[in-house]
């Protein structure tokens, strides 16, 4: 019974289930029916881009779904439209396993007629594709699809969440599993070290290598395979990365202390093996826990909505899904309620709180033919709107897709290292084995004592010597120790770095765009003018307890100002009434008492002739003002220094807000800010941004609020303040805990500092290496020497790092 590869999937099976097709042969009907389909199509190229890799045959699917692609509750889930008027659908292709089989799914879709665009991500297997449903339906590219032998289903974000946490847990196992062993291996390095300088026995340490041997393994092949994985995939597309660097150089040495550990003279180094790959596996675990928490926020932001609203048709009220609102249905919004789609107000009046979009604290009063937007908040009264989206297109809905799509094509800024690196260990490889060659041929011997080695282990010591000694420790922990002391540092400050790489982009920042509200300014109110007509103490207290029966954010900074100006006394009032996004009303002994806005006024037919550009509120006895006051935002403390240290270091400044002119002028005006964009809303925000990266900028952005969330996630650094919405800290690559402006400063100064550091220690690294190197290949330095070398290197690395700490 003999063994044939398929034709189609390359698998090899017994001569007994064969299909024969002429000269070919296949496994079963569907590699059969597949490779013809191929064929015919002219897309049978694919075998050459695989190879000799083999692939899964077809999946055995049964077609008898595909009618529900085609159903509207999957289109209203699944399916939207582009400006083009055109369908797009996100799709996990199942079966993906290598390049070839991407490059088959875009070429059999683009070449069949309506697909516009398809375009699959390898990595995650996710497929966006658009297409026009004159030519053909959803069902017919599912089939098409699946007809290849590969299956797809609609994506959903719980899938990416499950994704998430599973590599979230694989990679908390693998570091206990690194950082338990590698404890133990350095107290077993301690007693090694001791007794080389000592004297201790061959026998004790055989034991010692044993035990270091037996704990490193695991730490190499089960907590280090990440980075083989890493460095395949990177060989596969001809780019050796930093993993390459750290499983070849963990490896080497793996080798060579093994070599060691049955009868060659010298030390083994498994230690070292153990602390590469714990040290640099917190790193990558780090990135992962980034985003799982990004994938967590998005949807409890996606949850924060209603799953339902309240619609009235022909006066009677039902309750419908989110996704069953249809443009033209009214919709009743009651105090407290969130606006779950956008519309315009048809009955009622009432404030609205739109800190998720605007960011701006103070609630905007609406009215009939006003516009509201979906994720805002109803504080007060009831209205009734004429919903103007569906939910899909929605303002709120739009925002949080335009996130995840700024987050899914976030591009990761290489670490200096990684660029250094790319022709290193090919490089210490071909030096490595040339030494071999020379010494193994040439008989070289330079008068060292190799006692007891045969020619083949002296040609082997001294060019595993020069690996050794060249061992990308130093160069691998160049960028990680520099940036763990910097983080410390920052933390210190009050600031979050989620990932490390983010420091040289700090460093290398040539653009920082602010958000105003909450960001350069405090986001509270406070009294800026005040006229007290009649300062009359009795009327001044009548106007403290008016004041003092309003939660108003208006009311609270009016009644503070009081406060700390005058000596006043609380009464009793009577008949307090409060009106709706206008102020509020009560009696006392026969006077009518109003406090609030000139809307107020107006519809109290009182004619008062003032004009602000800021916030106002004003106060009336019996239809008389005694007083008016004028209310804006305060500039946060130290935003000053800020800015003025910013641009000392060529660093542009953008400041972006959804205020008016006149206030974003003010602002301006006061910090120094020369370039300053007002009426911002948040695409507006995010298109500047990309706008400005797209003319090889380096941009921090930092905000805080929903409404900079696009933004943050479009900047190469996106910084948001402590108290900032869920969505923008998920969306952040660094959280200013403290909200204090004076750490952000020292957020680029420590970031600076620390990017020196960096760039000094892979000096250090290659020049050591340019030193020692030769010295190796000639066979000056045994490999004792060549590790304790390499050790001293990787300690100068650390000392030096240690220098950021002083100032």
């Amino acid at each position: 019974m003999s063994k044939v590869k398929c034709n189609h999937c390359h698998l090899s099976f017994t001569d007994e289930v064969m299909i024969k097709d002429n000269e070919l042969n296949f496994c079963c009907k569907g590699c059969q029916g597949v490779y013809h389909l191929l064929k015919d199509d002219g897309l049978d190229s694919f075998y050459d881009k695989l190879g000799n890799k083999t692939i899964a045959p077809p999946l055995d699917i049964d077609n008898d779904d595909l009618a529900k692609f085609d159903t509207d509750s999957f289109t209203k889930n699944y399916v939207k439209k582009t400006k083009e008027e055109f369908n797009q659908v996100d799709l996990i292709i199942e079966g993906i396993h290598c390049a070839a089989c991407v490059w088959l799914n875009e070429k059999i879709l683009y070449d069949t007629k309506g697909i516009i665009e398809a375009n699959i991500n390898f990595t995650t297997n996710k497929a966006k594709i658009v297409w026009d449903e004159d030519e053909l339906k959803l069902s017919d590219i599912i089939a098409k699809i699946r007809s290849i032998g590969y299956n797809a289903y609609a994506y959903d974000s719980s899938i990416a969440d499950k994704k998430a946490t599973k590599a979230k847990q694989d990679y908390f196992i693998k570091i206990m599993v690194a950082v338990i062993a590698s404890m133990n291996i350095m107290m077993l390095s301690v007693a090694k070290y001791t007794g080389f300088f000592t004297g201790i026995d061959e026998e004790v340490k055989d034991m010692i290598h044993i035990g270091e041997f037996l704990l490193s393994t695991p730490v190499l092949f089960y907590s280090g395979w990440i980075f083989f994985k890493g460095a395949y995939y990177g060989l596969k597309n001809r780019v050796l990365n930093m993993d390459f660097l750290v499983s070849s150089g963990a490896t080497l040495t793996y080798i060579y202390s093994l070599f060691i550990l049955f009868g060659a003279k010298g030390e083994s180094y498994f230690d070292s093996v153990a602390m590469i790959i714990t040290f640099v596996l917190v790193g990558k675990y780090l990135e992962v826990i980034g985003k799982k928490s990004a994938v967590d926020t998005l949807d409890k932001i996606k949850s924060s909505l209603p799953l339902e609203a309240v619609i009235i048709t022909n006066g009677v009220k039902k309750t419908v899904a989110l996704n069953n609102i249809s443009i033209g249905n009214i919709i009743e919004i009651k105090a407290g309620e969130k606006v779950p789609v956008d519309g315009k107000i048809i009955e009622g009046e009432a404030s609205f709180d739109e800190a998720s979009l605007t960011g701006e604290s103070i609630p905007v009063f609406k009215k009939a033919s006003d516009m509201v937007y979906s994720g805002t908040i109803n504080t007060n009264g009831v209205i009734l709107f004429e919903a103007t989206t569906d939910f899909k297109n929605s303002t709120f809905s739009t925002i949080v897709t335009l996130l995840e799509d700024s987050l899914n094509s976030k591009p990761k800024i290489q670490d200096k290292a990684n660029e250094v690196s790319k022709g290193f260990t090919l490089a210490i490889l071909t030096l490595s084995f040339l030494t071999f060659l020379v010494w193994y041929f040439f008989g070289l011997d330079l008068g060292f004592d190799y006692d007891g080695v045969n020619h083949f282990e002296k040609s082997f010591i001294v060019a595993i010597s020069v690996i050794v000694i060249a061992c990308p420790c130093a160069l691998a922990l160049a960028t990680p120790i520099a940036s763990l002391i910097g983080i410390s540092q920052l933390a210190k400050k009050g600031l979050l770095f989620k990932e490390a790489k983010f420091i040289e982009s700090l460093a290398k920042a040539n653009t920082v765009v602010f958000d105003k509200t909450g960001t350069l300014t405090k986001g509270q109110l406070s009294v800026v003018k005040a006229n007290i007509l009649d300062e009359n103490i009795d009327k001044l207290n009548l106007l403290y307890s008016l004041l003092d029966s309003s939660n108003h954010p208006v009311s609270k900074s009016v009644k503070k100002y009081l406060k700390e100006n005058f000596d006043l006394d609380l009464v009793k009032l009577s008949d307090i009434k409060s009106i709706d996004a206008k102020g509020m009303s009560a009696s006392y002994n026969n006077q009518n008492l109003l406090g609030g806005n000139l809307e107020l006024l107006k519809q109290e037919n009182i004619k008062y002739d003032f004009k602000s550009n800021n916030t106002v509120y004003i106060f009336a006895i019996n239809n008389e003002v005694i007083a008016t006051f004028e209310l804006e935002d305060e500039i946060k403390d130290y935003a000053k220094e800020l800015i003025k240290y910013l641009q000392e270091h060529d660093t542009s400044v953008v400041m972006l807000t959804g205020d008016t002119k006149e206030v974003a002028q003010k602002v301006s005006q006061q910090l120094n800010i020369k370039k300053y964009l007002a009426h911002q809303t948040p695409t507006s925000k995010a298109l500047f941004i990309k706008e400005l990266r797209a003319k090889d900028n380096v941009v921090i952005m930092v905000g805080d609020g929903v409404n900079d969330s696009i933004a943050l996630g479009n900047a190469d650094v996106a910084i948001a303040m402590g108290s900032s919405a869920d969505i923008s800290l998920a969306v952040s690559d660094i959280v200013l805990l403290n909200s204090s402006l004076i750490s952000l400063k020292e957020a680029f100064v420590i970031s600076k500092r620390t990017y020196k550091f960096i760039k000094q220690n892979l000096a250090i690294s290659l020049v050591y290496n340019m030193v020692t190197i030769p010295f190796a290949m000639f066979g000056y330095v045994i490999p004792l020497v060549a590790a304790l070398s390499m050790s001293l290197s990787s300690l100068l690395v650390v000392l030096n790092s240690l220098r950021i700490k002083i100032k």
